[in-house]
């Protein structure tokens, strides 16, 4: 007869002895996979650390889709510092924090390996006029450099702009009422006066302007006592920026006809300090006091 029970002790032996061999097995494979892993792991630190993957110089940001401001302008916006590593740079952080500048209007920010190199695409706020700061005793020298403005008021130095493209565009001013067209030009719009005086106040104020169906040449903001606009029917004097601006520019447009009932040459400017009551005044003549005449109640549309 078999004994039962010396087969089973000896199978049962022989499973013990072949789970200690799996266990062992398994025990190795997870060390030399974990060996494995620390040994690539170290290897990429390694690898991803070598001067190769470094970004040392703007030269490596590669720009696009600029049509206002050169590549160098668009590389000094890129919040980075030189060196800097290609797998320490967040893309979408530098992207928003180049929209939050005031030229540039949309941005995306690319990291490539081979070379390494970062592409910026850029979308820019047009230029809507050139500021002209007045000298200041004391004020950063920055704020008294020539420079564009756009709708928001961001500002950019005018070296900003490509030479070339500034050379090959034409004059335009203020006009229309569908406002700046976005054509490949620079304004002729021109505002002098401290940046810091108007910087607040022009979103609003341009809004207004670009709804004139007639040009405006310069904005005169010196005096924060009296904004001075050169039209093309005149000067005209507004006092101070305040509420009622937005109404003296619709009572400005109305007056566009003015030049058909006077000669704009016999006028010195229009007071349009109360928009209820327009005054255009006369140049004074030798010898008497400056004459004055109430505008036209009537103004023809």
């Amino acid at each position: 007869m078999v004994d039962f029970g010396s087969v089973s002790q000896t199978d049962l032996g022989r499973r013990r002895q072949q789970l200690r061999r799996q266990r062992r097995l398994k025990i190795a494979t997870v060390v030399w996979q974990t060996l494995a892993a620390s040994a690539m792991a170290g290897g990429l630190l390694w690898w991803i650390s070598q001067p190769a993957w470094l970004i040392a110089r703007s030269e490596q940001v590669k720009v696009e889709g600029n049509q206002w401001l050169s590549d160098k302008a668009v590389r000094s916006l890129v919040p980075i510092s030189y060196p800097q590593s290609l797998w320490g740079i967040q893309p979408q952080v530098l992207a928003k924090k180049l929209e939050s500048t005031g030229p540039i209007a949309k941005a995306k920010v690319t990291r490539n390996l081979f070379p390494p190199s970062l592409t910026v695409e850029v979308a820019e706020r047009l230029p809507v006029a050139m500021a002209q700061p007045t000298a200041v005793p004391g004020r950063n020298s920055d704020q008294q450099k020539v420079g564009w403005l756009d709708a928001r008021g961001g500002w950019m130095p005018s070296e900003s702009y490509t030479a070339q493209k500034r050379s090959e565009n034409s004059s335009i001013g203020v006009s229309g009422s569908q406002g700046v067209q976005p054509q490949r030009s620079l304004p002729t719009l021109k505002v002098i006066g401290a940046l810091e005086l108007y910087r607040t106040s022009w979103p609003e104020f341009y809004r207004g302007l670009s709804g004139l169906t007639m040009k405006v040449f310069e904005i005169d903001w010196q005096d924060p006592n009296n904004l001075i606009l050169k039209t093309e029917i005149g000067t005209v004097h507004l006092g101070p920026y305040n509420a009622r601006t937005a109404e003296q520019l619709k009572v400005l447009d109305r007056m566009r006809q003015l030049p058909k009932q006077l000669d704009s040459s016999k006028i010195a400017y229009i007071d349009l300090k109360n928009p209820a009551s327009p005054i255009v005044h006369l140049p004074k003549l030798p010898g008497s006091s400056e004459i004055s005449n109430p505008a036209p109640t009537q103004v023809q549309n």
